[in-house]
């Protein structure tokens, strides 16, 4: 097995292990429960101004944006959610649907945000999915929906060696074999960058995932809901997302059915989890594609890497 990467510099300066990372970002964090079937879902937010509204992937939480969050925290309110039935968050009624799920978030959201404010949403993997329903539920609240990698199209997928099952796999080192095996099969474009960090997540996610998102992702309900949506769309997808390698296009052609307006951005040497991969290049497209101004992508962190990205 590779030795793990560094932890990237920008954690790094938060603490020296995973689990004091993670609290120091979670630490800053204002905590709000809104209704989730018979319990509570459980959103975490940092920073002020306009909204900018982050849903993780499958089998994950808030956590999934650990190297997003505070760079758009200098600018922006960052409201991340644990998605029902994922992370902290609590079961949703069955049986589970995007309709039924995006529902719960737009309870959610209406109880932290303003209606008069705009909302910036953006959604990774299942995150985009069921983000897709609750973009077109927003209505004319939304401003941009940018989609991360997600499925949800009814498109064909890149050929991918099957993710391993840790359930059955007491041992904890073997456990943990097992998520970094998994992490290196779908997460990242290259196993090498894998590092503490992401294994820590990893592990702890994928442990608490209670929705089988894959059923949903395999659907077409995104592409469905698309032409629902009255605010900007966008993309953002790793040139070496295991999910989608070589089918981008067919991705970026699917947006363009609904805005033809659509920016699609692909980011070089980066797999399906784009956002932590290679979070430098991320924040800038993300930054740009929602229109910050030059002084707010340097405060955010993103200016350095404004030039990564290729726009289709």
């Amino acid at each position: 097995m590779l030795a793990p990467a560094p932890i990237p510099p920008d954690l790094m300066s938060l603490g020296f292990t995973p689990e004091a990372i993670v609290a120091a970002i979670e630490a800053r964090a204002t905590l709000t429960r809104t209704p989730c079937g018979s319990g509570e879902m459980v959103w975490r937010s940092w920073g002020q101004g306009e909204p900018l509204v982050l849903l993780h992937g499958g089998y994950g939480s808030w956590t999934h944006w650990l190297r997003n969050i505070l760079p758009f925290a200098d600018t922006r309110r960052v409201i991340a959610a644990d998605l029902p039935g994922l992370g902290d968050s609590a079961n949703a009624p069955e049986p589970h649907t995007p309709e039924g799920l995006a529902a719960i978030l737009i309870e959610g959201l209406d109880r932290l945000i303003d209606r008069a404010e705009p909302i910036d949403l953006v959604g990774f993997s299942f995150g985009g999915v069921i983000g897709g329903h609750v973009a077109a539920g927003l209505g004319a609240r939304l401003r941009r929906f940018v989609i991360v990698g997600s499925g949800g199209m009814g498109l064909p997928r890149a050929e991918m060696a099957p993710l391993r099952s840790w359930r059955s796999i007491d041992d904890p080192a073997a456990r943990e074999t097992v998520h970094r095996d998994n992490l290196a099969i779908l997460m990242f474009g290259d196993a090498i960058r894998i590092d503490p960090v992401a294994l820590h997540l990893q592990k702890r996610n994928a442990e608490k995932g209670r929705v089988r998102s894959p059923v949903i992702s395999r659907t077409d309900t995104l592409r469905r809901v698309l032409p629902a949506i009255t605010g900007r769309i966008g993309g953002i997808w790793g040139e070496d997302d295991n999910i989608a390698r070589g089918m981008l296009d067919s991705r970026r052609d699917v947006l363009r059915e609904a805005d033809p307006r659509a920016e699609f951005v692909v980011i070089p040497d980066a797999g399906h989890w784009v956002s932590y991969e290679v979070a430098p290049a991320f924040n800038a497209a993300l930054a740009r594609m929602l229109g910050m101004s030059l002084q707010d992508m340097a405060a955010a962190g993103a200016a350095g890497g404004a030039t990564q990205g290729r726009v289709s």
